[in-house]
């Protein structure tokens, strides 16, 4: 009897080739992980100066296109300073702001506008009750592009006749940024009463309500 078990190479190639082919024919197809498009964000950050942070934190808090309002530490050299340290003066940092922000709906030329109006541009020597290099009006600048932009505004706001003082706010490079500690972020939301009276006695909103002719 014949050995059918013995089959020629050539006819097993044949047969094991369209097997393989039948099979994939009748595979599932293989769905492929689908890859999210590539979101290009628009958040610029710039870093501002106006005397007690919560003050400058308040003005921009919860308008349209700032990502975040950040009180903080910068200008000096020790690396986390805590508000002691800064407050008493000597330290070499500013209270600061760090006010992120979508360009796309609130361009820089706008934050300005707002930072101008909540500070007073011509006192070099603090602001209001706040005395001292620690809360000196400065703005520091990411890189030249916005240096310029911040020059260009200064320049026209000099040029307004808003102010009969020369316009003393400085422009400084960015160095490190210092979170300030937690119970001073949003603080005008966290004890309303006390920001309050504070900011009543400080005679910032008396000031902005005189040069400005808003009621804060």
């Amino acid at each position: 009897m014949r050995n059918l078990s013995i089959i020629p190479l050539g006819f097993a190639l044949v047969l094991e080739f369209t097997s393989s082919a039948y099979a994939a024919e009748r595979a599932p197809p293989v769905s492929l992980p689908s890859v999210a498009p590539v979101v290009t964000l628009s958040y610029d950050e710039i870093v501002l100066g106006g005397g007690c942070f919560w003050c400058v934190e308040a003005a921009f808090d919860d308008l349209a296109g700032i990502v975040s309002a950040v009180s903080g530490y910068t200008g000096g050299a020790k690396a986390n300073p805590t508000y002691e340290e800064v407050s008493a003066g000597g330290s070499g940092h500013v209270e600061v702001v760090r006010v992120r922000f979508d360009r796309k709906i609130i361009p820089l030329e706008k934050i300005l506008e707002l930072f101008w109006q909540n500070t007073d541009p011509t006192d070099a020597g603090g602001q209001f009750v706040d005395r001292g290099s620690q809360y000196r009006p400065v703005i520091f600048v990411a890189d030249d592009a916005q240096k310029a932009v911040v020059n260009s505004s200064k320049d026209a706001l000099a040029k307004s006749g808003r102010f009969t003082k020369p316009i003393v706010v400085s422009v400084e490079k960015l160095s490190s940024f210092y979170e300030a500690e937690e119970y001073h972020q949003d603080y005008h939301k966290k004890n309303p009463l006390r920001y309050k009276y504070y900011r009543t006695g400080s005679g910032r909103d008396h000031f902005i309500k005189k040069v400005w002719g808003i009621s804060k």
